[in-house]
């Protein structure tokens, strides 16, 4: 696997990006007429948590199957601002074709595994999971989700084919949160759980009547949540969604809800700060 893709899948994907950058060449390379064989070293500009390189390194041998990549740390590793996060060597055409690609995978996915990190570490011993969802970059799901793992935290759904969660669109469109649940278990196989969002406690004792597993909390107020948490039944899991910051977070840990479930862990996320430097390669004939 390349951080959760499978090597032809992010093979495909790659290509993509190639193509999506450089349809037509490197205009500036080649008027250039940069030749000859260099050394990038990957430096890291702010306080992360190493994450994405392996896709890194894949991009640039794509680029340049002789390349040479040699990391100098290990995936979810924490690493100081001013060290080198890994070394590549290869013709310097390809290196300059594949730096902009590697760099705006590398920087998203350390982002995303810092935050999450970062996160996590703030509500290490509550027993709270702190896990993302499906807020994530179109055709970016699967290695931003491998981005939250490394950093600590758990993946809520991939997408809409693994798991059954009822939202608001779904009990309108039904009727009533009773018959979407009774739907739900007549329908969806007797090993689906069936997770019912909610946004007052009068929904929530609609969903708990119900015979819904998971419960979704949305938007609720921590004194709200408090009270759910209070009258929960035994194998039942809550999950708070919807307004949580990392300011708030400690807060809802403490009511003792099962999951948080945060878009901001994927779509808002600040990329962090790395940038690629070429050098002579001293390894050069």
């Amino acid at each position: 696997m390349v951080c959760g893709m499978s090597p032809e899948a992010f093979d495909r994907f790659a290509w993509n990006l190639f193509r999506e950058d450089a349809p037509y060449g490197d205009r500036t390379t080649e008027a250039l007429e940069l030749r000859g064989r260099m050394r990038g070293r990957f430096l890291v500009k702010d306080d992360l948590v190493a994450c994405g390189l392996p896709a890194a390194r894949r991009v640039f041998e794509l680029a340049d199957p002789e390349c040479l990549w040699t990391s100098r740390f290990s995936e979810g590793d924490a690493v100081k601002e001013g060290n080198t996060l890994a070394f590549v060597r290869g013709e310097l055409p390809a290196l300059l074709l594949a730096e902009r690609t590697a760099l705006n995978l590398l920087q998203r996915l350390c982002g995303i595994a810092s935050m999450t990190r970062r996160l996590t570490e703030a509500v290490r011993g509550s027993g709270l999971r702190v896990c993302d969802t499906r807020k994530t970059t179109p055709g970016l799901r699967l290695l931003e989700k491998y981005a939250v793992r490394v950093g600590g935290g758990a993946n809520h759904r991939m997408g809409l084919s693994d798991g059954i969660l009822i939202k608001d669109n779904h009990i309108a469109a039904v009727g009533s949160l009773s018959e979407a649940v009774r739907r739900a278990r007549a329908r969806g196989g007797a090993l689906w759980r069936v997770e019912v969002e909610v946004s007052s406690l009068e929904e929530y004792g609609e969903a708990v009547a119900a015979g819904a597993d998971v419960i979704m909390l949305d938007n609720m107020s921590d004194e709200d949540m408090g009270r759910a948490v209070r009258a929960k039944p035994a194998g039942v899991l809550l999950e708070a969604s919807g307004g949580v910051t990392a300011e708030r977070l400690p807060a809802i840990a403490a009511l003792g809800v099962d999951l948080v479930s945060m878009g901001a862990l994927t779509h808002s996320v600040k990329a962090s700060d790395i940038s690629l430097e070429l050098e002579a390669d001293p390894d050069a004939a």
